[in-house]
Order: structure tokens, then sequence, then C-alpha cells
């Protein structure tokens, strides 16, 4: 498993960095095909009976994603996101109606589709916006390795204790622990410093530490999140399309919490 992850992780690093400094629609495009990805393997999961055996339009739900993460780099001084949201609701409103008539769960069918295409498209579409700022790209960097560094050090920190760790969540994450979550946490604020030298030089030591807090602070939560979605669908992992890491939403969980907030941090620090 560790080989896995550590040869898939040495393949796709280099390709998403790439995509990262080329920015513009090479990096859009990258964004688009994991949200893509992540909500086909949330809309499959929800599918399932232990989930209640729903069916969402996942063509709509995907066509969502699509538009909502795109529209964001036409962003300059007006807002798509929301009149595309205001026509997507009121077209696929009308094809629940039509589906209803025929007797199908469609009102909780439509609504799960709208709520996955938010939750995913709503939030991945931040990325866009971050990267297209005057410092895109450090600041998207900066809070991919926060995150990265927070998850990988609650996860040490968790193993080295062994038995001896207080569960944080069991009924979510049994292997997630207190003292896990509160080394990621610590890491994460103190990584912040360094990171934040080298990448924007500009923000002081209050603000990068504040940073750090804020994507320790929100990382655990992106994980429980998805992990909340998977234990009631009763799957260990939203996909199998990265060997050792499982699926595209498994990989972007902790990041779907992460990049808005760092896209209103860098916004607020101006």
């Amino acid at each position: 498993m560790l080989k896995q992850r550590v040869l898939s992780a040495a393949i796709l690093i280099p390709i998403a960095g790439l995509f990262l400094y080329l920015g513009g629609w090479w990096f859009t495009a990258l964004v688009t095909l994991f949200g893509l990805l992540a909500g086909y393997e949330a809309y499959t999961m929800l599918s399932r009976r232990e989930c209640g055996a729903h069916r969402p339009a996942k063509v709509w739900g995907l066509l969502l994603i699509l538009l909502l993460i795109t529209s964001a780099m036409f962003e300059k001084d007006r807002d798509y996101a929301f009149p595309l949201l205001t026509g997507w609701v009121l077209l696929t409103l009308s094809w629940a109606l039509i589906r209803y008539h025929a007797g199908k769960m469609a009102a909780t069918d439509w609504a799960i589709t709208l709520a996955v295409g938010v939750y995913i498209g709503g939030l991945m579409r931040y990325g866009i916006l971050l990267r297209n700022l005057p410092q895109g790209f450090p600041w998207v960097l900066t809070g991919l390795l926060l995150t990265w560094i927070t998850d990988s050090a609650a996860y040490f920190v968790g193993l080295s204790l062994g038995e001896k760790r207080h569960p944080l969540a069991p009924r979510l994450s049994p292997k997630k622990s207190v003292e896990g979550a509160i080394g990621g946490w610590v890491v994460g604020t103190l990584a912040a410093w360094p990171i934040a030298h080298l990448l924007l030089p500009h923000l002081s030591l209050t603000h990068a530490l504040l940073l750090g807090a804020l994507v320790s602070t929100a990382a655990p939560f992106g994980d429980l999140a998805e992990s909340m979605f998977k234990r009631q669908c009763g799957v260990k992992d939203s996909g199998h399309l990265i060997p050792g890491h499982g699926g595209a939403f498994d990989r972007l969980d902790s990041l779907l919490f992460v990049i808005p907030l760092v896209y209103a941090f860098a916004l607020w620090i101006g």
C-alpha cells in the first residue's frame, strides 16, 4: 500500500504542479477533471442501497459542477455562478416534476443532485478564483502544502501513540484521534511561517501563523465531511482511481474546505 501511495504521488504531483504553474485554462482543466471525477464518485456512492438507493441525476449534477468551476475563469467584475445556478435549478426542477409525475422519488433525488453539485463544484471554483489572483500561484501552493502537512502530521502523531490515542469522531472516522488532530494543528500552524516566508514574503509572522491555524482547523472538517458520505454509504474509499490513495473525492476532501478559506484570507490581506 505504501509503495503504491509513493508511486502514485511521484507521478501525479509533478503533473499537478506543472498545471498549477501554467495556470489559466490548463489549471482550470485539471480542477474541472478532478471535480467531475469526484462528483461522479459522490453520486455513485449515494446511489448505493446503504444510502437509500437514491437516483441522483448524474448528468445534470456533473453539468452543474462543470459550469460552476469553468465559469470562474470569466469572472472579472461580474458573478456568473449565481445566474448559472438559478438557471440550472429552474431547468432541473422542471425535469424533477416530470419524474415525480411518473412515480419517482424526484424531490429527494433532485435535492441530492443539487447539494453534491454545489458542494463540489461551488467549493472547487475557489481554486480557480484563487489561482487567478495577482499572486495566485504561491497562494494555492501554500494552501496545498499546509493541508498536506496538517494531514500528514495528524496521521503520524496518531500512529505513534498506538492504542493510547483517544478517538476524535469514531462514528465518522475510527482511526482519527484527538491527539492526531492537535498534533496536526500545531505542526500545520507552525509550518505556515517558513512556507509563507518563502512563498508569500509580504505576510507578517502574525498573518502567517493565523493562516496556518485556519487551514489546520478547516482541513480535518473537510476530511470528516467526506467520511460522513463514505460511512453512511458503506464504502472505505470513494473510488479506486488513484492506487493507494482511493478516489478523486478522497484526495479533495480537505481542500474543499481549505481553498475557499485561503481565498477569503488572500482577499482580506490584499
